[in-house]
């Protein structure tokens, strides 16, 4: 964070000063809620969640070296105090960004949005130093703690803004006004909360609406709601995709027999070949949405190219790919699930397992409302269609739709099979999985099938022994 007093602090926010005996102390470490976190001249944020009260912590931080908290209440140690402590976190987050003089990057969809911040992250810190939101801390909260991390040397700020209703993004962007805004999709992520893709499309345009006459609006030209955005901006619009009207857009697309997609990328300034780490062909639609960021911000078709194809996954559990030493492979992608996700590792477990036996196991995806009987159905017909070697479902209603899709798509429903919970998949796995075998296990987070991943890591790690 870049310095700033307790007094500036309390006059941002403002909160009346406790217990404070030198009010021109700085914070010079980051902002941060997680006591785990902090840090020798840390501001420790103090949430009063359901089962942990951060008023608590107060004493146990400041003994660790933050200089003070921002609190709800007095608590016996240096504490700016305010009415609302996730609005003065946000007026804060606000405030230094104003200040940082860094060019903000927003971006947002129903899908792909931390695997492609990641990738837009990688590829301007060749050009100069960028904060980026860790993971996906994508709210009202793990947003501001992300701008705050910046400090006077950032150049680019880039942040992931996600949305559970209709002015979630527009709150976002107001905290932190961007001159840069990507939409990647207009999905089936939460549309059980908005009730249909035309309320996702007005929730996530939202951020083009936010942006400067001097900013850019980058949009899926692939996607028609997406699209359809370009409308609702006053910046410059920049279109990338695989159609031919894109700015920004792949030709010869393909995979590699590893999985890995492969593409010739053109942008307004040149061409250039672009052969990615990544797995699965749904990060050619997220490579170029960085490509289109990075090209706004100066940097050549070639430089660009060259930071895709030496990127990596920095987050977990997104088509993480493991090989056990007895040839096993393990695809952790458990960190969340929708129709489209869902959709585009299958097809990336059939292009990484050609030649070697598919496993799909799968759980629910969550927060599809009506949708939810059709969208499993389709996955599990879908599953049979690519011709998966065994879909092992796991949980309750949901998984047996997955399964009773697959059982109805054909003879090859006799392959899938529906388990209780991740215990019964890791036991099953245990016992069936053979030398070569690659197993993609996914699901939203809720499930927990991350547990299957790095169980059946640990038997890899355990020298095969459960193997056949």
């Amino acid at each position: 964070m870049i310095a700033l007093s307790l007094a500036e602090i309390a006059e941002v926010v403002g909160g009346q000063t406790h217990d404070i005996p030198d009010p021109s102390v700085q914070v010079t470490a980051p902002v941060v809620r997680d006591s785990r976190q902090v840090e020798p001249g840390s501001l420790f944020v103090a949430f009063v969640g359901e089962r942990v009260d951060g008023h608590d912590y107060a004493r146990q931080v400041v003994e660790a070296g933050a200089v003070a908290v921002l609190a709800s209440r007095p608590v016996g140690v240096p504490a700016i105090v305010v009415d609302d402590v996730q609005s003065a976190l946000g007026a804060l987050a606000r405030h230094v960004v104003r200040r940082l003089g860094a060019t903000l990057v927003a971006l947002t969809g129903s899908a792909g949005k931390t695997s492609t911040k990641d990738l837009i992250a990688q590829v301007l810190q060749r050009k100069a130093p960028t904060v980026f939101t860790p993971g996906s801390l994508n709210n009202e909260i793990g947003l501001p703690l992300t701008a705050l991390s910046a400090t006077e040397e950032t150049k680019f700020l880039v942040l992931e803004m996600g949305a559970r209703g209709i002015g979630h993004i527009r709150y976002l962007t107001e905290l932190t006004p961007p001159r840069i805004g990507l939409v990647l999709n207009v999905g089936s992520a939460h549309i059980g909360e908005f009730g249909g893709r035309e309320q996702i499309a007005q929730a996530k345009g939202e951020l083009v609406e936010a942006l400067p006459e001097d900013g850019a609006a980058i949009l899926n030209a692939d996607d028609p709601f997406v699209r359809a955005m370009a409308s609702r901006t006053k910046a410059r619009v920049v279109f990338f995709g695989e159609s031919d009207e894109a700015d920004v857009r792949a030709e010869n697309v393909r995979l590699t027999d590893t999985g890995q997609p492969a593409f010739k990328l053109h942008t307004p300034s040149g061409a250039s070949d672009v052969t990615m780490r990544l797995y699965g062909e749904h990060h050619v639609s997220n490579a170029l949405a960085a490509a289109a960021v990075a090209h706004e911000l100066g940097m050549s078709a070639e430089e660009i190219a060259t930071a895709l194809s030496e990127a990596d996954s920095l987050s977990r559990w997104r088509m993480e790919v493991t090989e056990r030493p007895d040839g096993v492979t393990i695809v952790n992608d458990a960190y969340n699930a929708n129709p489209e996700s869902m959709r585009a590792a299958l097809r990336a477990l059939v292009a990484m397992g050609k030649g070697r036996r598919t496993w799909a196991v799968l759980g629910k995806m969550a927060e599809l409302g009506d949708e939810a009987l059709a969208e499993h159905d389709a996955v599990g017909r879908l599953a049979v269609r690519l011709n998966v070697g065994k879909l092992v479902a796991v949980g309750g209603r949901e998984a047996s739709w997955l399964q009773l899709g697959a059982y109805n798509e054909g003879s090859w429903g006799e392959e899938s099979v529906h388990v209780s919970d991740a215990q019964a998949a890791i036991d099953l796995l245990r016992s069936e999985l053979r030398p070569g075998d690659v197993v993609l296990v996914k699901a939203s987070r809720s499930v927990g099938l991350e547990s299957v991943a790095q169980a059946l890591l640990e038997t890899g790690a355990a020298g095969g022994a459960d193997a056949r």
